[in-house]
Parts: structure tokens; sequence; C-alpha cells
């Protein structure tokens, strides 16, 4: 970035404080700017999700080239959920601390989050991400799908049956269960919304929102709010 696009940013993280800040490095006319952006995310003290109105405007306005937010209270260092963001935007993130002044940030590279312990995060670091990161290591690429912009809304209407055939599931019986196995629960609301991974001899991987992921003991609750088992064809 240059120095006028970074000064720009960090004036916005300022004002933002001790929000985090978002925008992006938009290319305008052939000129680099920062497009400040509204943070819309529940905890915006440690979290940020760019307003797609926002996103969809400074793409219509010009070209984005980057992906801007602050860390507050740490160093400007990507976290696991950053680097996963970050591969989902196929851009360049740049990361400031308001209070120090310091930058830091990524690029993609084939980053992956460790199955256990990666910290929840719709559309990046969720149920879906982890079970397509668990095949990704058997080498098995499984498609990804365009989330509702709010969790909340995907609560409300879950839309997983729509894909999991898509992806290449079909139906079996609690009986048959094996080792990589698909298994699509219910956890609130109406509706499949939840997936995670039969790793055999009674676990499952899987990542419930604001949670980290894990492997837990398969019976009792998520054994009662299953609702479908599918194996890849």
């Amino acid at each position: 970035m240059i120095e006028a696009t970074r000064a720009a940013a960090l004036a916005h993280a300022i004002a933002e404080d001790p929000k985090e800040c978002c925008g992006l490095v938009v290319i305008l006319k052939g000129r680099e700017r920062y497009w400040p952006c509204t943070n819309i995310h529940l905890e915006p003290e440690q979290c940020f999700e760019i307003n797609p109105d926002d996103w969809e405007a400074a793409e219509e306005a010009g070209e984005v080239v980057a992906v801007v937010h602050s860390h507050i209270e740490i160093p400007p260092e990507p976290s696991p959920a950053d680097q996963l963001g970050c591969e989902a935007s196929a851009l360049p993130w740049h990361i400031i601390n308001p209070r120090s002044g310091a930058w830091g940030g990524c690029e993609p590279s084939g980053y992956r989050a460790p199955l256990i312990g990666r910290t929840w995060k719709w559309g990046t670091a969720d149920c879906w991400t982890l079970a397509r990161d668990f095949y990704a290591n058997e080498g098995i690429m499984l498609p990804d799908w365009q989330r509702p912009h709010a969790y909340a809304e995907f609560e409300a209407n879950p839309i997983f049956s729509r894909h999991w055939t898509e992806a290449g599931f079909e139906e079996v019986s609690l009986g048959n269960i094996q080792r990589g196995d698909a298994v699509f629960m219910n956890l609130s609301g109406p509706g499949i919304n939840h997936v995670g991974v039969y790793l055999g001899d009674q676990t499952i991987l899987h990542h419930a929102m604001n949670r980290l992921s894990s492997r837990d003991v398969y019976g009792g609750f998520l054994m009662e709010a299953t609702r479908w088992i599918g194996r890849l064809r």
C-alpha cells in the first residue's frame, strides 16, 4: 500500500477504536484508495465482518485489491481466522494496530488451520469449512457454497439439504456408519444446520458455533440431533 492509503486506514482504525475497523484497498481510475467499510460483526471489539453492501459498492466503483482491518488489544499478526479469511477472499490482508501504529498481514498461500482447536467464524471457519478441510486432507476436494450473510439467516432457513447431494454424498444408515461419513445434525431451530465427520471409535470431528473445533464422543445429544448420514460416492 502507498503511504496515503496507510494513513487513511490508520485514521479509520483510530476513529473506530475500541471496535475493529475494516476496509478495502481499491484501485479507482488508476489510483489506489482506502475504502472504509462498516463492521457489522455482533462482537466488533474482537472481530470484524465487512458489510456486503460496502464491498459491492467498492467493486462497482473500481477493483478491490486488498482487505484491511485492525487489531485493538493484540499485535497486528494474522490469527488463524484471519488466514482462513485471507484464503477465502483470495486477496492480501493488511492489519493495523491503531494504538501502536504497527502493521502486519498475510497473503493467500494455501493455508489450512489445524482441524482441532480452530476458532469459529461463520463462512470461513465453521462446520462446513472443517468438514471440507478434513476431506481435503484425505485428497478429496468438496465444493464450497455461498453462505447467507448472517448465521441467523441460515439457522432460520437451513440450506444443507440443497448441497449435500451436489457434494457427492448419499445416505447410509446409522448402523452402517464408518470413518469418513458426514453426520448432518439439527442442533437448534428448524432443519439440518450442522455437520461433522465420523472418525470411528464413537468419535466425531465437528465445529459448533462459538466453540473451538473439537473431537468429541459421538453419542448422547449429538446422536439424538443426527438427521442424516452421508457417504461420498
